[in-house]
């Protein structure tokens, strides 16, 4: 196989490393998710910092997220909010990440086709009272195709994001990616004064640096 393909620079996955309990699957995400220095100095911890660990966003049939116990797919979850606070005129910028570890890579691969279908049946998603996202469209790059070199898995989702804080709309995107039974996930929600390039920029940092750690917790050694 020649230097430098897609299949080469996403390792083998090492079935030893995988975390059999939730313990150690949480202790695992601590080492994977990425904290808020990994965005730039300008951004801070939002309040909660953390989700509920035993909570599971759900998307309703009327569109509206909501929470709800873990499934029985997860061993462990966590989210981070940050965001970079108002100031020259610029909005608030908010950024998630997501980590999340199943019992096996057939159900991380579950988790990513039912967000596909949620984009399909939802185009236009509630994530609070106070908060929506319109137009979203989405597609899945499996390794290998156009520039997915980087993961099993990739699904990507974009839309316009309106708040009742900043106004809008403004630019909303979802990364998520896949390696073995993990799945990472950075959204972006825009604000004034943020260019579609500099939100793009912060949620590809965020989401490659989890896939990095990733493979280096769930991978085989090169060699």
């Amino acid at each position: 196989m020649p230097a430098g393909t897609a299949e080469d620079l996403v390792p083998d996955l090492d079935e030893t490393k995988l975390p059999k309990t939730a313990a150690e699957a949480r202790a695992a995400i601590g080492r994977i998710i990425v904290d808020r220095e990994v965005f730039g100095p300008d951004v801070v911890h939002s309040v909660p910092f953390e989700s509920d660990p035993g909570r599971w966003p759900v998307l309703g049939e009327d569109c509206a997220w909501q929470t709800t116990g873990l499934p029985a797919d997860v061993l462990a979850t966590t989210t981070r909010y940050f965001h970079i606070p108002p100031k020259n005129g610029q909005g608030r910028l908010q950024l998630n990440v997501t980590v999340t570890v199943h019992h096996s890579r057939e159900e991380s691969g579950w988790e990513t086709a039912r967000a596909m279908e949620e984009v399909l049946r939802c185009p236009d998603q509630r994530l609070r009272a106070n908060e929506e996202i319109k137009g979203l469209w989405g597609g899945v790059l499996y390794q290998g195709e156009q520039m997915n070199g980087w993961s099993e898995d990739a699904f990507n989702e974009r839309g316009k994001y309106v708040g009742a804080e900043g106004g809008g709309p403004y630019l909303y995107i979802w990364n998520q990616a896949q390696f073995g039974p993990v799945t990472v996930a950075v959204a972006g929600k825009g604000a004034a004064g943020f260019t579609d390039t500099a939100i793009e920029t912060a949620v590809i940092q965020g989401g490659s640096r989890m896939m990095q750690h990733a493979e280096q917790e769930f991978g085989k050694a090169a060699g």
